[in-house]
């Protein structure tokens, strides 16, 4: 397939015109419960025998169109939308993983991600390695008899890492675990890890797939076999299931992903050049530098950088270990006019 034509599946993925009166906006249905025919027809929908909706929180038109959108970005088979993305990551945590099971993730990453690994080691027994992610080896050097998990953020949030997923992902099937990457500052339009050999993706779509900074959403996307058994599982026990209303804000954000990310792309690219000059700046971390520490993995599995990538929640030693100083500033690129951005930096740095 063309690699232009995120542009437009972007504007069209899963898009059923017939099913919906040619409306070119998915509909937004808000129904809580739907009706059948008869006995018969309800007792088949109930039973996943025959396609339909009997309760919103099992399902819905409009969440649908997003989880078939999403899944064709991805190139996954199926997908989940969620209420936000931490209820995205911890339903297909605990679709993979449960009490003295063992997880390998990044020592650089989303904190929150970090707090709730930390938090299931000490409530449910499952503990995790974390481990410097930029060194694929880490991974299968980490790897135990009850490893059912490598965890994965790249670009990682905050320092940009990026983590070799092809390499990654070929030592957890050799091991036999499954790998999760959280693809949210890629998207698609950069980055396409089930094409890499992963076995799921999570977004936070509140970032770059919503686009507006006006919801809260999470997708996981995979195989049928795995999304199914986090649909049966998590999803329907733990209730993280998005409204409708959210799930068509986040199809018309898609709609202008491509776009977006491509001046997301050129911005970051172009500002982490300028900024390198700056005397008040010791380093820049963006992986499209070539000083960049996997500089030449981002060319090989990424089409483009993103927008440059919050730790509070950690503790001064917790953010040295993970490599985030005092003097640490994570600038997420707009797609606003390039000069301005940088006025404005240069100007608060000043």
């Amino acid at each position: 397939m063309n690699k232009d034509s995120i542009f437009t599946e972007s504007v069209h993925a899963g898009e059923d015109r017939a099913a919906n009166h040619g409306a070119l906006s998915m509909p937004i249905y808000p129904a809580s419960v739907f009706a059948f025919s008869d006995a018969d027809e309800g007792i088949a929908i109930h039973n996943y025998e025959k396609e339909g909706y009997f309760y919103g929180r099992l399902g819905n038109p409009t969440v649908d169109a997003l989880e078939r959108t999403v899944a064709q970005l991805e190139r996954g088979e199926e997908a989940l939308a969620f209420a936000s993305g931490m209820a995205a990551i911890t339903a297909a945590a605990f679709t993979l993983v449960a009490s003295g099971d063992h997880i390998v993730a990044p020592e650089s990453m989303y904190s929150t991600t970090t707090n709730f690994l930390k938090h299931i080691g000490d409530s449910f027994g499952i503990e995790t390695t974390f481990v410097d992610a930029a060194d694929a080896e880490a991974y299968a050097a980490a790897v135990r008899p009850n490893t059912k998990m490598f965890w994965i953020e790249s670009p990682s949030n905050p320092l940009v890492r990026i983590t070799d997923i092809a390499e990654v992902a070929a030592i957890g099937k050799k091991a036999g675990v499954a790998t999760v990457v959280d693809n949210t500052f890629a998207t698609p339009f950069n980055q396409l890890p089930l094409e890499l050999g992963a076995d799921l993706v999570i977004h936070s779509a509140t970032k770059y797939l919503g686009g507006h900074s006006d919801l809260t959403a999470g997708v996981v996307v995979g195989k049928k076999e795995l999304i199914d058994k986090i649909e049966h599982g998590p999803a329907k026990l733990y209730g993280g299931n998005i409204a409708p209303q959210v799930a068509w804000l986040v199809l018309r954000g898609i709609k202008t992903l491509a776009l977006r990310m491509e001046r997301h792309n050129s911005n970051a690219y172009a500002f982490a050049n300028t900024i390198l000059e700056h005397p008040r700046v010791k380093a820049v971390h963006y992986p499209g530098l070539e000083s960049h520490q996997n500089h030449e993995i981002a060319k090989r599995q990424m089409r483009g950088f993103g927008a440059l990538m919050t730790h509070a929640t950690l503790s001064p030693e917790e953010r040295a270990q993970a490599g985030v100083s005092e003097g640490l500033l994570r600038i997420s690129i707009g797609i606003e006019n390039i000069d301005d951005i940088c006025q404005d930096i240069y100007e608060a740095l000043d």
